[in-house]
């Protein structure tokens, strides 16, 4: 490889900006020339003292255009071969005329500065960071504010706001950070995509929700989060469930609660009982429930990571015993957690209160009655379900409603079933997931 000792003369006789009597440095060449270019082009340029010492070196013999014309300009060279350059294929320009004692000298300094120049570099590597302790803050702040509104506003749009916040964290991730930083960014692009996932199983496609899981977990891991990791697997748990493989949702929340604390503890434990009992393992489901109900009493004071989604009090923790009771063959223990839980949704204050699970609870309260044959409860549980604005109605609501609506054609002399059924297909006409294929 042939050095480019023109660029380094021409570099060498030009002053220094900032240290008068002194040439120029490689990284003050490099910061001129972004310089020049962003004022000449409105774009710009990362031009830095490792590329400029690859010029020198000749690894690089032709340089793009612009970054050719902003090093004629700032180093005052007529033409390109002033500048030592030459198109592939070309011989590079030389100086001829240097006795070959000073050659082999001035090569012996030329090493020594570019070992200096490089490792001058590396220290700005090293101390540089892209992001600002309050820019973590933001990013986490905005996972904070979704998945406190998810299911309270429209499902589409907050779903373009996480997958933006999804972008930035990785964009930032991309630049440079202290290891502190990049744990916390990749905490927050974890979130993001758990929340993408949680929404895409929603929004009616599980599987595709496994995609966002998987990075959600490689991004758990390299932030060494516990509590992230939890959440991932009650997701990738939620997702495997609402695909009816309740085996691989079993194994998805047993090593969840391997990693799990307070809110989450029960979310898993509680779902594995529900988990258990689909798949028909009676013993071990009614011991699940048994551990899952004492999760409960080691929540007070624990604070989530998050709320929404991932946090999972004990009126929504009852939906699961209600499902896991109705599984077991338990209609009226399935109606006592039910009318619990519902009884608890509407006491907690609005900040509080989730609506989706509630929703899901009293469908509970629904498909209770119908098992024990009250139609008139199950009509009044319905009511404020059927009342829901479409732009909630997401694909679990209506997958737990077409069982309410098989459940209630089994009534067919009674008139109230059929007005149970209609409703419910009338309902079903307007969901959410037909605004995100229109």
């Amino acid at each position: 490889m042939q050095r480019n000792e023109l660029l380094q003369e021409a570099r060498e006789r030009t002053p220094s900006r900032t240290l008068p009597g002194e040439p120029m440095s490689r990284r003050e060449l490099a910061e001129a020339v972004n310089a020049w270019l962003w004022q000449s082009t409105g774009q710009r340029y990362d031009l830095d003292a490792h590329t400029i010492a690859r010029y020198e070196r000749g690894a690089v013999r032709w340089p793009n255009a612009h970054y050719r014309a902003a090093l004629r300009h700032v180093l005052r060279a007529v033409d390109d071969a002033a500048l030592g350059f030459a198109q592939p294929g070309t011989e590079m320009p030389t100086r001829m005329d240097r006795p070959q004692d000073r050659t082999s000298r001035m090569d012996v300094e030329v090493v020594l500065m570019d070992a200096a120049d490089e490792s001058s570099e590396l220290l700005a590597r090293v101390e540089a960071t892209n992001v600002g302790d309050m820019t973590v803050e933001q990013l986490h702040a905005d996972v904070r504010q979704i998945a406190t509104t998810y299911l309270k506003v429209p499902t589409l749009p907050l779903f373009a706001r996480t997958r933006a916040l999804r972008d930035r964290a990785f964009t930032l991730l991309d630049g440079r950070q202290r290891p502190t930083q990049a744990r916390e960014l990749y905490a927050a692009a974890g979130w993001s995509l758990t929340l993408l996932a949680w929404m895409t199983v929603d929004l009616g496609r599980p599987d595709i929700a496994e995609t966002h899981a998987r990075t959600a977990w490689a991004c758990a891991e390299n932030a060494d989060h516990n509590g992230l990791r939890a959440w991932v697997r009650a997701t990738q748990h939620t997702a495997s469930f609402w695909q009816d493989d309740f085996e691989r949702a079993a194994q998805y929340a047993a090593d969840g609660l391997t990693y799990a604390t307070g809110t989450a503890s029960t979310f898993l434990a509680s779902a594995y009982a529900l988990d258990l009992a689909r798949t028909g393992r009676t013993k071990q489901a009614r011991d699940a429930l048994v551990t899952a109900q004492r999760t409960v009493e080691v929540q007070d004071g624990h604070i989530d990571d998050l709320a929404g989604p991932f946090t999972c009090r004990v009126e929504r923790a009852e939906g699961f015993w209600s499902d896991a009771a109705l599984a077991l063959g338990e209609p009226a223990v399935t109606a006592d957690h039910a009318d619990r839980a519902v009884a608890r949704f509407e006491a907690s204050p609005d900040d509080r209160r989730n609506p989706g699970s509630e929703r899901m609870v009293r469908l509970q309260q629904v498909r209770a009655r119908l098992a024990l044959g009250e139609l008139d409860g199950a009509a009044d549980a319905l009511a404020p379900v059927l009342a829901t604005a479409p732009e909630h109605r997401v694909r679990p609501l209506l997958h737990r409603l077409a069982e309410v609506r098989k459940a209630a054609a089994g009534y067919t002399a009674e008139p109230l079933a059929t007005q149970i059924g209609d409703g419910i297909r009338e309902f079903a006409r307007h969901p959410v997931v037909a605004e995100l294929t229109s």
